[in-house]
Protein backbone atom coordinates (compact mmCIF):
# COMPACT_ATOMS: atom_id res chain seq x y z
CA UNK A 1 0.00 0.00 0.00
CA UNK A 2 3.12 2.56 1.00
CA UNK A 3 4.84 1.21 -2.85
CA UNK A 4 1.74 2.42 -4.21
CA UNK A 5 1.16 5.79 -2.56
CA UNK A 6 -2.23 4.40 -1.57
CA UNK A 7 -3.68 7.33 1.13
CA UNK A 8 -5.21 5.09 3.60
CA UNK A 9 -5.36 4.92 7.30
CA UNK A 10 -5.00 1.18 9.36
CA UNK A 11 -7.94 0.50 11.85
CA UNK A 12 -9.79 -2.56 13.20
CA UNK A 13 -7.61 -5.51 15.33
CA UNK A 14 -3.91 -4.38 13.30
CA UNK A 15 -4.23 -0.77 14.62
CA UNK A 16 -5.09 -1.98 18.48
CA UNK A 17 -1.87 -3.92 18.58
CA UNK A 18 0.12 -1.24 17.33
CA UNK A 19 -1.31 0.99 20.32
CA UNK A 20 -0.71 -2.03 22.83
CA UNK A 21 -4.24 -2.90 23.00
CA UNK A 22 -3.98 -6.57 21.52
CA UNK A 23 -6.98 -7.86 19.81
CA UNK A 24 -6.30 -11.11 17.23
CA UNK A 25 -7.28 -10.36 13.80
CA UNK A 26 -7.03 -12.38 10.59
CA UNK A 27 -7.85 -9.04 8.87
CA UNK A 28 -6.34 -5.88 7.50
CA UNK A 29 -8.39 -2.99 7.60
CA UNK A 30 -8.08 0.27 5.75
CA UNK A 31 -10.52 3.45 5.29
CA UNK A 32 -9.95 5.42 2.40
CA UNK A 33 -9.10 8.31 0.83
CA UNK A 34 -12.28 8.29 -1.87
CA UNK A 35 -11.08 9.59 -4.87
CA UNK A 36 -10.37 8.12 -8.66
CA UNK A 37 -6.72 8.32 -8.03
CA UNK A 38 -6.50 6.73 -4.85
CA UNK A 39 -8.77 3.90 -5.80
CA UNK A 40 -6.14 3.29 -9.32
CA UNK A 41 -3.60 2.89 -6.98
CA UNK A 42 -5.19 0.99 -4.54
CA UNK A 43 -6.26 -1.42 -8.06
CA UNK A 44 -2.48 -1.23 -8.45
CA UNK A 45 -1.64 -2.67 -4.54
CA UNK A 46 -3.81 -4.92 -5.10
CA UNK A 47 -2.63 -6.37 -8.19
CA UNK A 48 0.77 -7.32 -6.94
CA UNK A 49 -0.87 -9.03 -3.71
CA UNK A 50 -2.59 -11.13 -6.48
CA UNK A 51 -5.67 -10.15 -4.16
CA UNK A 52 -8.98 -11.04 -5.71
CA UNK A 53 -12.24 -10.49 -4.28
CA UNK A 54 -13.97 -13.09 -1.96
CA UNK A 55 -17.69 -11.56 -0.92
CA UNK A 56 -19.69 -9.40 -2.04
CA UNK A 57 -20.11 -6.24 -2.56
CA UNK A 58 -18.04 -5.29 -5.77
CA UNK A 59 -15.20 -3.01 -5.81
CA UNK A 60 -17.37 0.52 -6.70
CA UNK A 61 -16.57 4.05 -5.60
CA UNK A 62 -20.42 4.37 -5.41
CA UNK A 63 -21.02 1.40 -2.85
CA UNK A 64 -17.91 2.34 -0.65
CA UNK A 65 -19.62 5.73 -0.60
CA UNK A 66 -22.73 4.09 1.29
CA UNK A 67 -20.31 2.62 3.95
CA UNK A 68 -19.71 -0.77 2.84
CA UNK A 69 -16.32 -2.84 2.93
CA UNK A 70 -15.00 -4.99 0.22
CA UNK A 71 -13.06 -8.00 0.96
CA UNK A 72 -9.89 -9.25 -0.76
CA UNK A 73 -7.93 -12.38 -0.18
CA UNK A 74 -4.22 -12.15 -1.34
CA UNK A 75 -2.38 -15.02 -2.78
CA UNK A 76 0.97 -13.40 -3.22
CA UNK A 77 4.13 -15.18 -2.21
CA UNK A 78 4.55 -13.99 1.40
CA UNK A 79 1.27 -13.20 1.71
CA UNK A 80 -0.69 -16.13 0.69
CA UNK A 81 -4.43 -16.01 2.43
CA UNK A 82 -4.29 -12.67 3.77
CA UNK A 83 -7.07 -10.85 4.51
CA UNK A 84 -7.69 -7.20 3.30
CA UNK A 85 -10.87 -5.06 3.71
CA UNK A 86 -11.44 -1.44 2.69
CA UNK A 87 -14.11 0.97 3.35
CA UNK A 88 -14.11 4.60 2.58
CA UNK A 89 -16.54 5.59 4.84
CA UNK A 90 -17.48 4.31 8.61
CA UNK A 91 -20.44 5.23 11.37
CA UNK A 92 -20.34 7.93 13.21
CA UNK A 93 -16.57 9.07 11.57
CA UNK A 94 -15.72 12.29 9.77
CA UNK A 95 -14.29 12.40 6.29
CA UNK A 96 -11.40 11.07 5.87
CA UNK A 97 -9.58 14.53 5.33
CA UNK A 98 -10.26 14.93 9.23
CA UNK A 99 -9.46 11.74 10.23
CA UNK A 100 -6.25 11.77 8.21
CA UNK A 101 -5.24 15.23 9.60
CA UNK A 102 -5.67 13.20 12.83
CA UNK A 103 -4.10 9.97 12.54
CA UNK A 104 -1.05 8.60 14.29
CA UNK A 105 1.66 7.76 12.56
CA UNK A 106 4.35 5.38 13.82
CA UNK A 107 8.35 4.61 12.39
CA UNK A 108 9.81 1.48 11.95
CA UNK A 109 13.76 0.94 12.40
CA UNK A 110 13.87 0.65 8.19
CA UNK A 111 12.23 4.74 7.99
CA UNK A 112 8.90 2.92 6.97
CA UNK A 113 5.61 4.90 8.53
CA UNK A 114 2.17 2.96 9.00
CA UNK A 115 -0.60 5.71 9.22
CA UNK A 116 -3.16 4.87 11.88
CA UNK A 117 -6.63 6.21 13.03
CA UNK A 118 -5.67 8.19 16.14
CA UNK A 119 -7.07 6.16 19.51
CA UNK A 120 -10.33 8.66 19.64
CA UNK A 121 -11.49 7.46 16.03
CA UNK A 122 -10.22 3.80 16.62
CA UNK A 123 -12.33 4.06 19.79
CA UNK A 124 -15.40 5.37 18.04
CA UNK A 125 -15.35 3.02 15.20
CA UNK A 126 -15.03 -0.29 17.86
CA UNK A 127 -18.68 0.84 19.13
CA UNK A 128 -20.13 -2.25 17.27
CA UNK A 129 -22.20 -4.83 17.57
CA UNK A 130 -19.66 -7.21 18.57
CA UNK A 131 -19.07 -7.74 22.39
CA UNK A 132 -15.80 -8.44 22.33
CA UNK A 133 -15.22 -4.97 20.80
CA UNK A 134 -16.01 -2.88 23.92
CA UNK A 135 -13.22 -4.12 26.25
CA UNK A 136 -10.86 -3.13 23.55
CA UNK A 137 -12.23 0.42 23.79
CA UNK A 138 -11.28 0.34 27.50
CA UNK A 139 -8.31 -0.55 27.40
CA UNK A 140 -7.22 1.88 24.45
CA UNK A 141 -9.28 4.90 26.44
CA UNK A 142 -6.70 3.32 29.48
CA UNK A 143 -3.90 3.57 27.21
CA UNK A 144 -4.49 7.00 25.89
CA UNK A 145 -5.06 8.27 29.77
CA UNK A 146 -1.81 6.86 31.05
CA UNK A 147 0.42 7.97 28.22
CA UNK A 148 -0.97 11.38 28.32
CA UNK A 149 -1.98 12.26 32.12
CA UNK A 150 0.96 14.69 32.86
CA UNK A 151 0.25 16.68 30.64
CA UNK A 152 -3.64 16.43 29.84
CA UNK A 153 -5.07 18.87 26.89
CA UNK A 154 -8.58 20.04 26.83
CA UNK A 155 -9.70 17.47 24.48
CA UNK A 156 -7.92 14.20 25.52
CA UNK A 157 -9.98 15.52 28.90
CA UNK A 158 -13.34 15.59 26.93
CA UNK A 159 -12.27 12.15 25.46
CA UNK A 160 -11.28 10.09 28.76
CA UNK A 161 -14.24 11.30 30.48
CA UNK A 162 -16.77 11.03 27.37
CA UNK A 163 -15.51 7.34 26.64
CA UNK A 164 -13.91 5.65 29.65
CA UNK A 165 -15.84 2.22 30.67
CA UNK A 166 -15.05 1.02 34.12
CA UNK A 167 -17.02 2.64 36.91
CA UNK A 168 -13.11 3.16 38.66
CA UNK A 169 -11.80 4.95 36.23
CA UNK A 170 -14.51 7.43 35.66
CA UNK A 171 -14.75 8.04 39.47
CA UNK A 172 -10.79 8.39 39.32
CA UNK A 173 -11.31 10.99 36.39
CA UNK A 174 -14.09 12.88 37.83
CA UNK A 175 -11.93 13.28 41.18
CA UNK A 176 -8.94 14.78 38.73
CA UNK A 177 -11.33 17.01 36.79
CA UNK A 178 -14.45 18.07 38.66
CA UNK A 179 -14.92 21.12 36.68
CA UNK A 180 -14.81 19.49 33.17
CA UNK A 181 -16.53 16.40 34.64
CA UNK A 182 -19.65 18.52 35.40
CA UNK A 183 -19.57 20.58 32.14
CA UNK A 184 -19.84 17.14 30.50
CA UNK A 185 -22.68 15.98 33.08
CA UNK A 186 -25.20 17.11 30.60
CA UNK A 187 -24.36 15.05 27.37
CA UNK A 188 -23.13 11.56 29.54
CA UNK A 189 -25.97 11.65 32.64
CA UNK A 190 -23.82 9.01 34.30
CA UNK A 191 -21.02 11.05 35.07
CA UNK A 192 -23.08 12.27 37.75
CA UNK A 193 -22.82 9.32 39.72
CA UNK A 194 -19.24 8.77 38.63
CA UNK A 195 -19.03 12.27 40.40
CA UNK A 196 -20.43 10.71 43.51
CA UNK A 197 -18.84 7.59 43.44
CA UNK A 198 -21.95 5.47 43.22
CA UNK A 199 -20.16 2.81 41.36
CA UNK A 200 -22.36 0.08 41.06
CA UNK A 201 -25.34 2.28 39.32
CA UNK A 202 -22.64 3.28 37.66
CA UNK A 203 -21.85 0.14 36.39
CA UNK A 204 -25.17 -0.64 35.33
CA UNK A 205 -25.36 2.35 33.57
CA UNK A 206 -22.45 1.74 31.85
CA UNK A 207 -23.52 -1.74 30.44
CA UNK A 208 -27.02 0.51 29.51
CA UNK A 209 -24.78 2.80 27.29
CA UNK A 210 -23.03 -0.17 25.58
CA UNK A 211 -26.74 -1.41 24.75
CA UNK A 212 -27.81 1.71 23.32
CA UNK A 213 -24.55 2.01 20.94
CA UNK A 214 -25.17 -1.39 19.82
CA UNK A 215 -28.40 -0.63 18.80
CA UNK A 216 -27.18 2.21 16.62
CA UNK A 217 -24.91 -0.05 15.31
CA UNK A 218 -27.54 -2.54 14.07
CA UNK A 219 -29.39 0.20 12.56
CA UNK A 220 -27.13 1.91 10.44
CA UNK A 221 -26.01 -2.01 9.13
CA UNK A 222 -29.67 -3.50 8.86
CA UNK A 223 -30.33 -1.45 5.16
CA UNK A 224 -26.50 -2.09 3.92
CA UNK A 225 -26.89 -6.09 4.93
CA UNK A 226 -30.44 -5.87 3.15
CA UNK A 227 -28.14 -4.09 0.09
CA UNK A 228 -25.77 -7.21 0.55
CA UNK A 229 -28.28 -9.65 -0.19
CA UNK A 230 -29.76 -7.82 -3.14
CA UNK A 231 -26.10 -7.94 -4.38
CA UNK A 232 -25.74 -11.49 -3.40
CA UNK A 233 -28.32 -12.37 -5.28
CA UNK A 234 -27.72 -10.26 -8.28
CA UNK A 235 -24.32 -12.13 -8.84
CA UNK A 236 -26.35 -15.79 -8.64
CA UNK A 237 -28.31 -14.85 -11.65
CA UNK A 238 -25.33 -14.28 -13.95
Amino acid sequence: MRKHGVQALLMGGQACVFYGAAQVSKDVDFVLLASDENYSRLRAALSELQAGRIAVPRFDAAVLERGHAVHFRCQAPGVEDLRVDVMSRLRGLAPFATLWERRTTFGDAQGGEFHLLCIPDLVEAKKTQRARDWPVIDLLVTIHHTENAASPRADWIEFWLSEARTPETLAELCRHFPTEASALASQRPLLRLAQNEDLEPLRAALDAEVRVEQAKDRAYWEPLRRELEQFRREERSV
